[in-house]
């Protein structure tokens, strides 16, 4: 961050703390009324701006998206505008280059893209012109607040009553599971849910490209990936980092995302003995994995059917996520699908064994029986 982009930020700080003060100051005032504005503040400090600090106190926000000067938000309900944007896109653009310098990036036109967290744990992913066309667009992913438990999801109605069974016993006897859905559809939110729920003598090591797990566990150890610098130097990989986790005693491995060439390096962990281990992937339903394992594996030099061998023996069952919106009136992240892995003619596959519709009714499929075999085995 230079100078300049210090001295800026200083004094935007000030100015925030004065109107805050000064809000507080206000006849009428309660503690609430003190909470909500130090919150505020503290989004305003940590990069969101007068504009987009606000809109984190919307019930249920879980994205904020903006569009040169337009804003969008996401509330569970699908993406929704704002009545208030921003007044020029230069503005737009200033608060990108400070998120991006708070993050410990750059973004000018040498670097137009970024993808960071900020101190409060939102995720930004901000592109700048020419790139993005006609304007500045940034990307913010809120983090839910305090994390959700299996038995808040239950309640609000991502899963019901059989799968919530499912995903307990699924714990207890250490099935080794990867969580599957699009981008955004709470594969995060469930997978944090889960390790919330992991013993407290057991030791977690999460390993992402960007750090976003933050389960409720008193034993958590994050590991994050890093860019080459601009000299080329530096890089440390994801399957640098599954490598590291086998070396430091854990109980189970959690790998954020499994998008390369590390899906080797997490299959063969899973076959040494890591059992309850995690991994997401992106997919557009289970049937869908099996196809999207064989693509990754292609590029850490692995054969078709050595990939599907290695994942039939690392995996036992798919979680898949669905972000469903207005289908019958029901909104919202929930689980749709689960899974279990096999092997027909060598070739890997992944057969339904509950699902889940849009309306909320659960029913069987024809991978039931082998479901109930892998969760009666001991643990």
């Amino acid at each position: 961050m230079s100078v300049a982009d210090a001295l800026l930020m200083a004094s935007t700080a000030g100015e925030a703390l004065d109107e805050a003060i000064m809000r507080l100051k206000a006849p009428g005032k309660g503690i609430g009324d003190v909470g909500s504005a130090l919150e505020e503040l503290d989004a305003r400090l940590n990069g969101l701006g007068e504009v987009l600090a606000p809109l984190l106190r919307l019930p249920g926000i879980t994205d904020i998206l903006v569009n040169s000067t337009r804003v969008w938000v996401d509330c569970g309900q699908g993406v929704e505008p704002i009545d208030d944007g921003f007044s020029s896109e230069e503005e737009v653009r200033a608060l990108a280059i400070t998120m991006a310098a708070i993050c410990g990036k750059r973004l000018d036109d040498a670097v137009p893209i970024v993808d960071g967290i900020l101190p409060m744990g939102v995720r930004v992913h901000a592109v700048i012109p020419p790139l993005s066309g006609e304007g500045t667009i940034i990307s913010l992913r809120i983090p839910a607040r305090g994390g959700l438990t299996l038995e808040q999801m239950r309640k609000g109605a991502s899963i019901d009553d059989t799968t919530q069974q499912i995903l307990s016993r699924m714990l207890e006897v250490r099935c080794n599971v990867l969580i599957s859905g699009a981008t955004g559809s709470g594969k995060t939110t469930l997978l944090s849910a889960l390790l919330s729920s992991i013993s407290v003598n057991e030791r977690l090591i999460c390993i992402e490209e960007i750090s976003e797990l933050h389960p409720a566990h008193p034993h958590v150890v994050h590991l994050q990936a890093r860019q080459a610098n601009t000299q080329g130097r530096g890089e440390v990989s994801l399957s640098e980092l599954v490598r590291a986790a086998m070396r430091m005693r854990p109980d189970r491995i959690i790998l954020g995302e499994c998008r390369g060439g590390e899906v080797r390096d997490i299959m063969s962990a899973l076959n040494t003995g890591h059992r309850g281990s995690f991994a997401t992937i992106h997919a557009n339903t289970p049937a869908e994995v099996p196809a999207r394992l064989s693509a990754l594996g292609a590029l850490a030099g692995m054969s078709a059917e050595a990939t599907h061998v290695q994942a039939r023996a690392a995996f036992d069952l798919v979680v898949h996520m669905e972000r469903s919106v207005g289908s019958y009136g029901n909104t919202g992240r929930r689980v749709a699908q689960i899974g279990v892995f096999g092997l027909e003619r060598g070739e890997l596959t992944c057969s339904c064994a509950y699902r889940i519709d849009r309306r909320g009714r659960g029913s069987t499929g024809p991978a039931w029986e082998e479901l109930r075999r892998v969760l009666s085995r001991d643990s």
